[in-house]
């Protein structure tokens, strides 16, 4: 069997403001219906796949259990990083703990934010390296390119790719992202393929390649697996044993020093949507170079992406050109479209004037659903919660707040105290400041609530819990 490994990190600050560091864009149903985490996982599941490993951080671990499970797909291992450390000690980690339990196995590793339209023929390539790959060569993906891009790195082959169909070949040497001429050249040359960092190998080779080529990383690596602690499912890699792994790609670390490397050329639709652009580029743009999402509409424009991803909020653009405005309900990104990969800019003069927007969602995900703010004043609040079916908040009490609720959709399990009941659509309760309290959707059906907060201090620190099923503090 495959086990497919999917890094689920990053925070997508080129795709502001729809990604965020709190919610990245491999959450967002950026293209298509379905999220790139989950349309990812589906790729890469079916006959010869085992359950998918996913690495990811604290924050994320109950969005990808809740993707997955919408996606109709079991996980299996889900690692968390205590802490950002790139791809090299994440590939590693994921190696070691396989190790223990299909030695012999393969690992297919792959970014969880990239768009692959045509999944069969992705399977193909990834057939056609498998004997390679079990012959203990370490095998990567390149995609053919069709334009000069200078925002990607490059393989160059030591052989000939031919008709570009899914075959091992030999790798010549990785390419640093190069100038636009240099990308030129080598798209004329046909000897060069887009890296696309998908990497097969198996469980034993790449171990191996860490051990003669990045030894450093073996002990913490092996540390922070050893003495990773379960929790509800997941693995937490140990912070102290982890904290001593160096921050390094797989590319760096690894790949450039190996001498058993191959490539299998892919010659179908493949983005890593790295910038609005390629979103422009991936949805299809009409004859007049048009993209519209949403609410939003284009009157004699062209060349133009305008997205609204608010119901309530119409975006209307009059005689555009070359322009991409993407409106959330606490944000508007209007840029000239030849400038997309500097929307990071905007997160950057975002967080120096500490705007929550630079890097906080406007929906707060939490393991039970979500919630969102939707009037703020100096000594109140309102927010929507939305509560998964089965899902209950923490058993807790405020200093200084008292919250009164209304259920708008479906009913609510409501302690109060020592009091216990249903409170259903149109109903409302009152919670005393002091009170402990909690909410649960005993239903088959999400329950919405409208809560409005009053009180001296309403910052969600402000939380004592007593009891919590995701295991909060």
């Amino acid at each position: 069997m495959i086990t497919p490994i999917l890094l689920c990190g990053g925070s997508g600050t080129r795709l502001w403001p729809l990604s965020r560091k709190s919610y990245p864009k491999q959450f967002v149903p950026l293209v298509g219906e379905t999220t790139l985490f989950q349309a990812s996982a589906l790729r890469l599941s079916g006959a010869g796949f085992a359950a998918p490993m996913v690495l990811t951080n604290s924050d994320f671990r109950f969005i990808v259990t809740e993707q997955l499970a919408e996606a109709g797909i079991d996980p299996g291992a889900i690692l968390i990083e205590p802490a950002g450390r790139n791809t090299a000690p994440a590939v590693l980690a994921a190696a070691l703990w396989l190790r223990a339990r299909d030695p012999d196995g393969l690992m297919l590793v792959a970014p969880s934010d990239h768009v692959v339209p045509d999944a069969a023929a992705f399977r193909a390539a990834v057939a056609a390296a498998e004997p390679a790959a079990r012959a203990g060569q370490l095998v990567t993906f390149g995609i053919k390119p069709d334009r000069a891009e200078t925002g990607y790195g490059y393989l160059e082959l030591d052989g000939d790719p031919g008709d570009f169909s899914p075959k091992v070949i030999g790798l010549k040497r990785f390419v640093e992202k190069p100038d636009l001429a240099t990308a030129e050249d080598m798209l004329a040359s046909g000897q060069f393929l887009w890296n696309a960092g998908i990497f097969l190998f198996s469980v034993q080779a790449i171990i191996a390649a860490f051990e003669a080529h990045a030894p450093d990383l073996m002990v913490p690596v092996q540390g922070a697996v050893d003495k990773g602690e379960p929790d509800l499912g997941f693995l937490r890699l140990d912070p102290a044993a982890w904290d001593g792994a160096a921050d390094i790609s797989i590319d760096y670390a690894v790949m450039e020093r190996a001498e058993n490397l191959a490539v299998v050329p892919y010659a179908g639709g493949w983005s890593d949507l790295g910038g609005w652009d390629a979103v422009w580029r991936e949805s299809g743009p009409d004859g007049d170079g048009i993209v519209t999402q949403g609410r939003a509409t284009a009157i004699e424009c062209s060349n133009s992406l305008l997205r609204s991803e608010d119901d309530g909020l119409e975006v209307v653009g009059i005689g555009l050109k070359d322009v991409i405005a993407v409106a959330m309900p606490d944000a508007v990104l209007v840029a000239d479209a030849s400038r997309a990969q500097e929307v990071k800019k905007a997160v950057a003069a975002l967080k120096a004037k500490s705007a929550r927007q630079a890097e906080a969602f406007p929906k707060d995900h939490r393991p039970w659903g979500w919630f969102e703010s939707l009037v703020v004043g100096e000594r109140f609040q309102v927010k929507r919660i939305h509560v998964h079916p089965g899902a209950a908040l923490s058993l807790q009490s405020h200093h200084h707040r008292s919250e009164h609720w209304i259920v708008v959709e479906g009913t609510a399990k409501v302690t109060v105290d020592d009091k216990i009941q249903l409170v259903s659509e149109n109903q409302s309760v009152y919670i005393p400041l002091g009170a402990v309290h909690r909410m649960e959707n005993p239903g088959k059906v999400p329950m919405v609530l409208i809560e409005v907060q009053t009180g001296s201090y309403l910052g969600e620190d402000d939380i004592i819990r007593y009891e919590d099923i995701y295991a909060r503090k």
